[in-house]
């Protein structure tokens, strides 16, 4: 009799973390997404516009009731775009913060330093990381690949879809600059191998050290790339040094297309360029080509980019608080609308997590995304093997004073 007592006492017992979970008190915490990324210092624009466009998705999502009832909280460090701090945010939000998963981290280098250290968090418990703003290769490939969820397409994509177009317009001389660091050698080695398998070398390469502003010289990279007489320039950098080299490079005549990577921050690039217009009374913005990895957000025939827009004229400014001091919100950009799209597809996974195959499972219900729309014409899936969910890479160069889609390659012919 005793232990037929004891048997509801028992199964009590084990359903309390259960009822726990479901309870209303519990029902109230916040959903908390742990983002490390620069908010400061030369590419803060890149860590400050990713910002925005998620904290507008999920502020309509927590107006609407959040995930029931749990509001959705973006808990944010600055890295300032350096992997020790990276390092030390990503430990404080996994072990204070408890974060339920990494999210929306910025960068290349910091990025692959944080790497070990989700790995070595799955050995104790699981903790994985979503959305990087960066095409590298370390997170797609083992021993990391599995800890890691990204949305955008890789570098390798970007590069070898930039250098198939200059190659087919008949610019094969093309001269590389690239940042000094992970992110900068990430991009040279994929530019390297797609030359290399048209039969092509680099005409000339030259590095710069992360964290160069604008107000930096570049003029003894321009020499070096100017020397070889290339068809065609490609950089791989962030905003503020490749601005820099811009300005540098048509100052000293070159007047081949320069081309960046969508982790630049076009829009940012393109504030810069335009103060010098103003200001010298030329065009620093004719020539431009850059690769993006989301749809225009002018292709208004596509309703994710209708919902962006929309949600970002209904919250201007929505700056990270303590940041953004002196810094201009941009309307819309190539890197607020990922970060749009970032929380679009996370929506979808926390609400995957209340089904109960899945419940309390983030990687599981990842794993099972299959062909979700977010309107933009390409369905994300998931799964064993597939932790990437877009392979899109779009070519755009600048026209009245914004970037465009280019539907015409001929204007770039040799």
């Amino acid at each position: 009799m005793k232990h037929i007592l004891k048997l509801p006492i028992l199964l009590f017992l084990l359903a309390i973390p259960l009822l726990l979970t479901l309870s209303p008190c519990r029902a109230q915490d916040d959903i908390v997404l742990g983002m490390s990324a620069a908010f400061t210092g030369p590419s803060r624009g890149l860590g400050i516009e990713l910002y925005r466009g998620s904290k507008a998705y999920f502020d309509k999502v927590n107006e609407n009731g959040g995930i029931a009832g749990r509001k959705v909280v973006i808990k944010y460090y600055d890295d300032g775009y350096n992997p020790m701090p990276a390092i030390k945010n990503t430990i404080k939000l996994i072990e204070k913060d408890q974060a339920l998963c990494l999210f929306n981290y910025v960068g290349t280098p910091t990025v692959t330093r944080v790497l070990p250290i989700i790995k070595h968090f799955n050995e104790s418990g699981s903790i994985y990381m979503f959305f990087p703003f960066t095409g590298a290769q370390p997170q797609r490939e083992y021993p990391y690949e599995h800890f890691v969820f990204n949305l955008r397409s890789s570098y390798q994509q970007e590069t070898w879809g930039l250098v198939h177009k200059l190659y087919m317009a008949g610019r094969k001389k093309i001269a590389v600059l690239y940042q000094a660091d992970a992110y900068g050698r990430s991009g040279w080695a994929g530019i390297r191998s797609a030359l290399e398998e048209k039969g092509l070398t680099m005409a000339a390469e030259a590095t710069y050290a992360r964290g160069t502003a604008f107000k930096d010289s570049m003029k003894q990279q321009v020499e070096i790339l100017k020397a070889s007489d290339p068809d065609a320039i490609i950089c791989v950098g962030a905003y503020a040094a490749c601005a820099g080299f811009i300005r540098d490079a048509r100052q000293s005549g070159v007047d081949v297309p320069i081309c960046n990577l969508s982790f630049v921050g076009s829009e940012n690039l393109l504030a810069l360029l335009d103060s010098l217009n103003k200001k010298n009374g030329r065009d620093y913005t004719r020539g431009l080509i850059n690769t993006q990895v989301v749809p225009s957000y002018e292709n208004l025939t596509l309703p994710a980019v209708r919902e962006y827009r929309e949600t970002m004229d209904e919250n201007p400014t929505l700056l990270p608080e303590g940041y953004g001091k002196n810094y201009i919100p941009l309307k819309y950009s190539f890197v607020s609308f990922e970060g749009f799209l970032n929380a679009k597809v996370m929506h979808a996974i926390l609400k995957k997590m209340r089904l109960r195959q899945y419940y309390g499972n983030i990687y599981a219900a990842a794993l099972s995304l299959r062909h979700l729309e977010i309107g933009i014409d390409k369905p994300i899936s998931f799964g064993h093997g597939r932790h990437q969910g877009l392979n899109q890479v779009y070519f755009t160069t600048v026209s009245d004073g914004k970037f465009v889609p280019i539907t015409n390659w001929e204007r770039w012919k040799k």
